[in-house]
């Protein structure tokens, strides 16, 4: 009997029964937890990037100039994903999702304290701003796999009919960690300027130690997939071939189609809850303190989002329920700048709610099962991981940066900025429409769904 026969011939998670659900809810917090704390590294970082940053590590250079070089600061983050995707996709795919998920815990959460600690400029010179970036560096490193981990895990071990459910919970701790990183913030800004400047943007980072020590209680008890033990027991791991080249190889297509999926939504992603701070401060004078309360509100309603759209996949299919995600967000970039140019902060809030519910949480919402249904066995961690962080740098990555300069060389005119939105997600749009249906797929099955 051939290798592959004994695989699909073994016996098949997802029955529902009780220590099976008890397992899957299980792997479903501690993919909540994790991703909630890369979240909240991510938008503890980018709302200082829009709040502070440019004054602290960059203070002696034209504003607008600032917040380019503090964007720039920002991106090498997502230019580590990609680099932190290839060097744990090797170990997801062979030491298993949990050792991964426990790894990219602490690089992740060490390297956001450490932010806490950094002298400023005026300390140290550049010295303040390469510390920074190497920082900033770590930090993308760890999320490169974390969040395909948790998706994964969950989706091997989720019954069929669910996976997009609890799947989706990994992005309802995205959306967690987005309200955290508010709230921190809205705390901090309550202290007077000098102290936030000298102490208070600090204590934010500090902060993340909680969120890492809460993920990894949860995570120290959770299981191996059911998918990867059964793949363990019968060889299959041991014998394969480097994970990152079987699926450049052999899986070549889907891990276009995750690319050119996630690209468009990733970006919209980010401007939402990055860049947009930035164009509302400089551009239509918003008070500062406005935006960690309306990034708040937009992350409440995208942990029901996230979950919402999960389900929904669920019932309709993961395509369906894609496109009806990136139609939305194709035509959306023009009616929301005309909304946020009314300086009317109820129609501001609007805008970025929508921009939450769609982009940020119901894009990924989908995601977390449509992916991981995409890819064979031997290589679903390394084609997820891959595909979703290339993405992101061509995505999240450099669209504020991309955005930030478009405003600056325009004179403040959004229209350069909706263009660009609509065209990145023309991208995935197309791709979306191109794609095939997975939902329920036997995720034992070697072979790329097709």
């Amino acid at each position: 009997m051939t290798e592959n026969s004994v695989v699909q011939n073994a016996s098949r998670p997802g029955t529902g029964n009780p220590s099976e659900v008890k397992n899957v809810r299980r792997a479903a917090w501690a993919g909540l937890i994790g991703t909630a704390l890369e979240q909240y590294d991510f938008v503890i970082y980018g709302t200082a990037t829009a709040l502070i940053f440019n004054t602290i590590f960059f203070p002696n250079v034209d504003p607008a100039i600032g917040f380019l070089a503090a964007f720039g600061a920002y991106a090498v983050g997502f230019g580590a994903r990609p680099l932190g995707g290839l060097f744990f996709s090797k170990y997801g795919d062979k030491l298993g999702r949990k050792w991964v998920l426990v790894a990219t815990l602490f690089l992740m959460g060490i390297a956001t304290f450490v932010i806490g600690l950094l002298p400023t400029y005026e300390q140290v010179g550049l010295w303040a701003p390469t510390l920074l970036v190497v920082c900033r560096f770590f930090q993308g490193f760890g999320a490169g796999a974390e969040q395909a981990g948790g998706v994964i895990l969950i989706a091997e071990t989720a019954p069929k009919g669910t996976r997009g459910k609890y799947a989706s919970l990994v992005f309802v701790g995205a959306a967690a960690g987005t309200a955290l990183g508010a709230v921190a913030w809205i705390l901090v800004q309550m202290m007077p300027k000098e102290a936030l400047e000298s102490y208070g943007w600090r204590l934010v980072f500090f902060s993340s130690i909680f969120v890492t020590i809460a993920a990894y209680v949860i995570r120290r008890k959770l299981k191996e997939s059911p998918v990867f033990q059964e793949l363990k027991e019968v060889g299959a791991v041991s014998k394969q071939d480097t994970p990152v080249a079987d699926v450049v190889k052999n899986g070549r297509k889907n891990l276009l189609r995750v690319f050119f999926m996630n690209v468009g939504a990733n970006a919209h992603s980010y401007l939402f809850q990055v860049f947009l701070g930035t164009y509302l401060i400089t551009q239509l004078k918003i008070d500062p303190t406005f935006i960690p309360k309306v990034l708040l509100v937009g992350a409440l309603f995208g942990c029901v989002s996230a979950y919402v759209f999960g389900n929904l996949s669920d019932k309709f299919g993961r395509r369906s329920m894609y496109l009806v995600v990136t139609v939305f967000l194709f035509i959306f970039p023009i009616p929301a700048f005309l909304l946020l140019s009314t300086g009317n902060l109820f129609l501001i809030s609007v805008v970025i709610i929508l921009g939450f519910i769609f982009a940020a949480q119901g894009a990924v919402g989908v995601q977390s099962a449509y992916f991981p249904e995409l890819f064979g066995t031997r290589y679903r961690f390394a084609g997820v991981a891959l595909g979703r962080e290339f993405s992101s740098v061509f995505g999240g990555g450099i669209a504020p940066l991309i955005c930030s300069a478009l405003v600056t060389a325009f004179s403040g005119s959004w229209i350069p900025v909706a263009i660009y939105m609509m065209a990145i997600m023309g991208i995935s749009l197309f791709t979306t429409i191109k794609s095939p249906e997975t939902v329920d797929r036997d995720l034992l099955l070697e072979e790329d769904a097709k």
